[in-house]
């Protein structure tokens, strides 16, 4: 009897990827608008002087968000272990969304910097959960694809956060903005109720027959259950250091730490760099649109450009390619050549720090691979705090025209780093082994 499975079945399966995979594809949207709304109302809270606010405190805000990025981050394998993927993605949507109604009502920097630690709490436990659900249900062969589709929704909360600054800053108020932030509470309980459980969580937890009826009856496959003691994880630690290992490792973390300060310094203060260089507010966040529309763009042919090349080689280039178009940022330019570098910009910005961890990945041994891209993500999330804290501090010195100069030679470092790293290594890959990795990835 052929063990195929029915065209019913898989009609089910693919039901199930798609609700489960949409729901996701939601909830990283709205963990982008969060995430980017900072930057688009930041250049009217300067203008204004809102709360006092000066620059070098903007940047000290910006990184509070970041920080708290980094501490989801870190601890959401642990609290989701605990409570399950569901709960955990619920949990984070209903956090950031409060938080953003504390910025909406805040009377002073303190209370506004405490909404956007506890908003960048839930913002960085979300997006690692999300990706691991929809891994979790997408159809068989097609895990690649629906990562990177997941991937676009939080560019696209970018371009929906210019909107909203644009549409409400002027006739309501920035505190609009923010409340527009507090609409996805609605979706929480949306998402509690449609959202199935992670099938990893529940392999993990012993409840095996639940696991397994949810699988076989919407054809998808249950994951092996984890034999491995939690004491490996602190030896797959150490492995990374071993012998010449620890040069290695700390050239992925430095590339990755150049690579989140770039992309989340860009990310606060585009539009406030863009106003400094003599353009209009609407046009600065119109550039926010065409950034992130060149991220979605990029999120999709980084991967088949890796596929072609290697993902070592694509990282390099795409930061060198960054650094350019940062650069070029620097100079008052013609609006339509402006946009056209913006949008290539993005291209390359948003995607080349996704080439660092499918080369940590494709380069890395299979027992300690989770281990070494985990903590090259982790040691980037200390560059995402420093990013929008030096961006500040450049406009509060007066020295704002270095801001795009500074995040250009974060590219060219990590460019450098991650150059370097990979042909330190290159004696220890295969190209078969390569192409399997990053379409995993």
């Amino acid at each position: 009897m052929s063990s195929s499975p029915s065209p019913l079945r898989s009609a089910r399966g693919s039901r199930l990827a798609l609700l489960v995979v949409g729901l996701c594809w939601l909830a990283v949207l709205f963990d982008g608008l969060d995430m980017f709304i900072y930057g688009s109302v930041l250049p009217h809270l300067l203008e204004t002087s809102t709360f006092g606010l000066t620059a070098d405190q903007a940047g000290d805000l910006g990184s509070y968000a970041t920080f708290g990025m980094l501490v989801g981050a870190l601890a959401a394998g642990t609290i989701a272990d605990r409570i399950g993927r569901k709960k955990l993605m619920v949990s984070c949507v209903t956090l950031f969304s409060l938080a953003s109604g504390v910025c909406a009502l805040a009377d002073s920097v303190t209370v506004f910097g405490l909404g956007r630690t506890l908003a960048g709490v839930g913002l960085g436990g979300l997006l690692p959960t999300a990706i691991s659900m929809v891994s979790d249900y997408a159809p068989r062969g097609r895990g690649a694809l629906v990562i990177g589709l997941l991937m676009t929704a939080h560019h696209a909360g970018g371009i929906l956060s210019a909107y909203v600054a644009k549409w409400l800053i002027d006739p309501v108020g920035w505190r609009a903005a923010f409340w527009v932030c507090v609409l996805p509470l609605l979706f929480a309980p949306v998402l509690a109720k449609l959202l199935p459980e992670s099938l990893s969580f529940l392999v993990a937890k012993g409840r095996g027959e639940e696991a397994r009826a949810l699988a076989e009856r919407y054809d998808v496959e249950v994951p092996a259950a984890r034999t491995r003691g939690a004491g490996d994880r602190w030896t797959n630690l150490a492995n990374l250091f071993r012998g010449d290992e620890w040069i290695q490792t700390l050239l992925y973390w430095v590339a990755s730490f150049g690579g989140l300060l770039l992309v989340y310094g860009v990310a606060t203060w585009l539009p406030t760099l863009m106003r400094a260089e003599g353009y209009a507010l609407g046009s600065a966040l119109s550039f926010v649109v065409v950034f992130n529309l060149g991220g979605i763009v990029g999120m999709l042919v980084a991967g088949r450009a890796a596929d072609c090349f290697g993902a070592p080689r694509i990282s390099a280039l795409w930061f060198a390619l960054t650094a350019a178009g940062v650069f070029l940022l620097s100079i008052h330019m013609d609006m339509t050549v402006t946009m056209i570098v913006v949008f290539f910009t993005g291209v390359f910005l948003n995607s080349a720090q996704t080439m660092i961890y499918a080369t940590v990945s494709i380069r890395s041994d299979a027992d300690h691979r989770g281990t070494a891209v985990g903590w090259t993500s982790g040691m980037g999330r200390f560059g995402a705090v420093f990013g929008p804290w030096l961006g500040g501090r450049l406009l509060a010195s007066g020295n704002g025209d270095w801001g795009f100069t500074a995040f250009a030679i974060a590219g060219l470092s990590s460019m450098v780093f991650i150059g370097t790293a990979a042909l330190r290594s290159s004696r220890r890959t295969a190209t078969d082994s390569e192409r399997e990795l990053v379409a995993a990835h």
